[in-house]
């Protein structure tokens, strides 16, 4: 299976904001190469890698209570593993030297793995589409009601006050 232009686009764009990355990988959770910037390191043992510690993740995270998995973060002697849940079964795997900015890794790694999910749900949908047909019951020609989103509200910023006879210093 060829590797989606699209994902791989979007590794080199992460790869030039994070200038510290060794590589990058987007796997299956079956362990499937589905694109890779990986160079020195076998993509197909990493993806390996990637899945097993994926399911032991996902098993942590269900037994501890702390929901669905979306990341784990590996530190070595000499840089960082991140592994970032993507959306339908994908799975991005992050390598950095050890100088990275961490916090930069982490964020830069949620935007790229949101961006990826989407991308594999998009490339996922027409599969599905053309393999089963949209049957309709009968009198259903009524449109299904659209979802809508929550909506946010903002808390008023309070007006500044300004203090013109504040003191800096004490009086003895």
């Amino acid at each position: 299976m060829a590797a989606d232009p699209h994902v791989l686009d979007e590794l080199r764009r992460l790869r030039a904001r994070v200038p510290q990355l060794t590589g990058a990988l987007v796997s299956g959770a079956d362990a499937r190469v589905l694109a890779q910037d990986t160079p020195g390191v076998d993509p197909d043992a990493m993806a390996a890698l990637t899945a097993t510690a994926h399911g032991t993740a996902q098993k942590l995270a269900d037994a501890t209570g702390q929901g669905e998995f979306q990341e784990m973060l590996v530190r070595g002697m000499y840089g960082y593993a991140a592994t970032f849940a993507a959306g339908g079964g994908t799975v991005l795997t992050l390598l950095a030297q050890d100088r990275v900015n961490l916090g930069r890794l982490l964020l830069e790694g949620r935007r790229a793995a949101a961006r990826i999910g989407e991308l594999a749900e998009s490339r996922a949908r027409p599969a599905k589409q053309a393999a089963k047909p949209e049957t309709k019951p009968a009198g259903a020609d009524a449109k299904p009601a659209a979802k809508t989103a929550a909506t946010r509200t903002r808390t008023p910023r309070a007006p500044r006050t300004t203090t013109t006879n504040a003191r800096t210093t004490t009086e003895s």
